[in-house]
């Protein structure tokens, strides 16, 4: 018997490639190699490799994914390191954030971001993940670095992360443009359905559920075409 889903999600079999179309051409420069940043409201900001995170706990996770346009892939094999770890074992002793930074924005290669509250980012199974399947993520799914944080949709989990900023507020994000910013929640929490901002979810499930092939298929075709899938 399939597990009960959250609201709105259908499960799909292939957990492919995927994100917002204006992206599906914008390719990590350097999905194999991690040069990380720690920066924002901090007094030491960092620079980090993969050896740096080598020193934290090795985590093995299977957890669901859920996209904010309905679909959900079950049983997604990650490997990575906590997020917790992480910012106690690294950010808090050498970044030094100053108080009230709780809020924390991910930057990627290819120029997407995404924004999180730290104490949702403080949850046992929210990863620093590098590993799919036992495999590099790549730059199918994110590599060298990506977020992983299941009780959130998809388009929080940001990909190809190459700096992390610790902020008071949300006043240094900005949903990547031209998509408007109601799209993005200030919580993106899969259980309490929170896709957007002030539209009625209804209208969102429709809306999202009907761009996802395409955006799919450009995602595909641009993997393809680059001959880097």
């Amino acid at each position: 018997m399939q597990k009960e889903l959250p609201p709105g999600q259908h499960v799909i079999p292939n957990f492919d490639r995927f994100g917002l179309g204006l992206f599906a051409k914008r390719l990590a420069a350097s999905p194999d190699e991690l040069t990380l940043r720690v920066q924002g409201d901090v007094n030491h900001p960092l620079t980090l490799n993969a050896s740096h995170l080598a020193v934290l706990p090795r985590v093995d996770q299977t957890s669901d994914f859920h996209c904010v346009t309905t679909w959900s892939c079950l049983g997604v094999q990650w490997s990575g390191v906590r997020f917790r770890d992480f910012y106690n074992e690294i950010v808090l002793p050498q970044a030094s954030p100053r108080p009230k930074t709780n809020t924390v924005v991910f930057r990627s290669q290819d120029g997407y971001a995404a924004c999180m509250q730290l104490e949702d980012l403080m949850a046992g199974d929210v990863l620093l993940a590098d590993a799919l399947d036992g495999q590099a993520l790549g730059l199918k799914h994110g590599g060298p670095l990506r977020l992983v944080a299941p009780a959130h949709y998809g388009y929080k989990n940001a990909k190809h992360i190459q700096t992390i900023e610790f902020w008071p507020d949300r006043s240094h994000f900005r949903f990547p443009k031209p998509y408007p910013s109601l799209m993005d929640h200030p919580r993106g929490r899969v259980a309490l359905e929170e896709r957007a901002r002030y539209l009625p979810n209804w209208v969102i499930r429709i809306a999202y559920k009907a761009l996802a092939p395409s955006a799919r298929r450009k995602m595909r075709q641009a993997l393809e075409a680059s001959g880097r899938g």
